[in-house]
């Protein structure tokens, strides 16, 4: 016998799918426990708030984003540049799936929940701490094997890499088109990997590192 499903996981289920369709500030109590076909009452009754909900959501999420980053950025069994190429690919792939036009959640709470709700801001910045140390370790591995250049400083590149990819997918959404995003990947690869003197020099106008 299946176990049957709660009303709580009938909230985060479709109240996610409702927040990243509607956004944040859009998606209504009311849109979201329709969507999930329960009473409005059960929100209240699962969730001490709109913020708490848009937590847990959150979390979900990140959750379904921490699983590709195993299959992709931390998967030993791909060279380093692959797995980064993988990584952006997969990032694509679920643009299409989840819908270019409704972007990527976590972009669109830095744009329009941080400044209302400071414990999403603080847990966005926890993630994005997370993804940027998965892009700096595969950085690094493909210094050691030889597809970077010595001289390409991890940390910077892969903060460069999260807001760059963040952009696009902005882009992306507003344009209703991949094209930004399979632009972002094409210049990485074709200019700014193969130019570590340009990533500095980015870096130190945006004051991620200190002048020589």
């Amino acid at each position: 016998m299946k176990n049957k499903i709660s009303n709580r996981d009938r909230i985060l289920d479709a109240g996610l799918h409702t927040v990243h369709r509607l956004g944040f500030g859009g998606a209504s109590v009311r849109d979201i426990v329709e969507a999930a076909g329960v009473p409005q009452g059960s929100f209240t009754n699962h969730f001490a708030s709109k913020e708490a909900f848009g937590l847990e959501i959150l979390d979900i999420y990140f959750g379904r984003h921490r699983e590709l980053l195993e299959q992709t950025l931390r998967n030993d069994a791909l060279a380093p540049l692959a797995r980064l190429r993988a990584y952006l690919q997969a990032n694509r792939e679920r643009a299409v799936r989840e819908g270019v036009e409704n972007g990527c959640l976590f972009g669109n709470l830095m744009g329009e929940a941080i400044d209302h709700h400071e414990a999403i801001r603080l847990r966005l910045l926890e993630i994005v701490g997370d993804l940027r140390r998965a892009l700096a370790q595969c950085l690094t591995a493909a210094v050691k094997a030889g597809e970077l250049a010595k001289s390409v400083d991890s940390g910077p590149v892969a903060e460069f890499i999260v807001s760059g990819l963040q952009g696009a997918t902005l882009l992306a959404k507003t344009q209703r088109s991949m094209v930004p995003m399979e632009r972002f990947e094409q210049v990485l690869f074709g200019m700014v990997l193969g130019r570590p003197d340009l990533l500095k020099q980015g870096a130190r106008r945006a004051g991620v590192l200190t002048a020589a």
